[in-house]
């Protein structure tokens, strides 16, 4: 069994990998944050040089909404792929889904709602 900052860790290192293999870029940061049965991972540093032109080039809500749409639908096409990742590093199953991106500052969040707070051993103190 895994503590919470270990569960953390994991969402974080396969996010990341995710992120790299299936979008094309890694995050520059990315943080975990799991309360309870919600987990809230964020993402900092996402956009491709592709979508920060975009966003400079058009009108701001024209860009913006471009790359959320598209973001959106590479996300939900990758739901069956991220499901299962998340499943087995917090041993819930994943009821939703929720995500959202910042063209200004190129911050993702990704939200997860389980079935039940991850079973987890308290940290040993030092």
């Amino acid at each position: 069994m895994k503590t919470q900052g270990e569960i953390e860790a994991a969402v974080c290192q396969t996010l990341s990998r995710f992120e790299l293999e299936y979008m094309g870029r890694g995050p520059k940061d990315i943080r975990a944050h799991l309360i309870g049965d919600f987990l809230v991972v964020r993402l900092v540093g996402v956009l491709t040089a592709a979508e920060q032109q975009l966003a400079r080039s058009l009108p701001p809500e024209k860009g913006r909404d471009l790359i959320k749409q598209v973001r959106t639908q590479l996300i939900e096409t990758a739901r069956p792929l991220l499901v299962p990742i998340i499943q087995d590093v917090t041993g819930a199953k994943v009821t939703s889904l929720h995500h959202d991106i910042s063209t200004v500052t190129g911050e993702e969040v990704v939200i997860f709602t389980l079935d039940a707070e991850p079973q987890m051993r308290d940290a040993k103190r030092k």
